[in-house]
């Protein structure tokens, strides 16, 4: 069976997993797993870039330790390594998912300034 190399725990580094997250599409699978129950395959996921371009973001949250991947026969399953991030670095994630979901609900408000 194939595996995927992961970072351990104590490997995970802030800058490597913020340079993750600072893209607006890594951090949109990162929001879907957060939201999702169980693991979820790469081609479930409707991402505004072409394939190969979703298989170098979720090789980046992988290696940046924010994601597990692993193989499920033919499929790729991603899980959000919520536990790991919250024990390596507390309240990071729980940060940027609010601050996610702030700038979700600025992009869908009516214009106030009228």
């Amino acid at each position: 069976m194939r595996t995927l190399d992961h970072p351990g725990r104590d490997e995970m580094r802030l800058d490597t997993v913020l340079a993750a997250l600072a893209d607006p599409v890594r951090r949109t699978v990162a929001c879907k797993l957060n939201d999702a129950f169980g693991d979820h395959a790469c081609a479930t996921f409707e991402l505004p870039v072409s394939k190969s371009t979703a298989t170098y973001h979720f090789r980046t949250l992988r290696e940046a330790g924010v994601i597990r991947q692993e193989y499920e026969g033919t499929k790729i399953m991603n899980t959000l390594r919520k536990d790991d991030l919250d024990a390596r670095f507390p309240g990071l994630l729980d940060a940027v998912f609010a601050a996610q979901d702030i700038e979700r609900a600025e992009a869908t408000a009516p214009d106030s300034r009228n």
